[in-house]
C-alpha cells in the first residue's frame, strides 16, 4: 500500500503518523475538534478485541475512534523521534 493512501484505520499497533490532511466530509467537525487537523502526531496503541474500536494518542491525550472513522483520515509516515 502506498504511503499516500494510508489512514488512521490502516496503522499497527505502535506505529506513529502524522495526520495528511482532513476531508470534509459531513460529520468530520467533532474529530476536527477533538485535535485531528493537518499536521497532528498519531499514535496508534492498540485495538478493542473484536478489532473496533481503535485508542489512539493524540496530543497527549487518548482517543478511542470507530474503524470507520479512522478511514476517513488520510496519513503520512512520521519522522523518527
Amino acid at each position: 500500500m502506498s504511503d499516500s493512501s494510508r489512514t488512521l484505520a490502516d496503522l499497527q499497533p505502535g506505529e506513529r503518523a502524522v495526520v495528511a490532511t482532513f476531508p470534509a466530509e459531513p460529520g468530520t467537525q467533532r474529530l476536527r475538534e477533538m485535535g485531528l487537523v493537518a499536521g497532528t502526531r498519531v499514535r496508534l496503541l492498540r485495538f478493542a478485541p473484536m478489532g473496533d474500536p481503535l485508542e489512539l494518542e493524540v496530543r497527549g491525550y487518548r482517543l478511542s475512534l470507530r474503524r470507520a472513522e479512522a478511514a476517513l483520515i488520510p496519513v503520512q509516515e512520521a519522522a523518527k523521534p
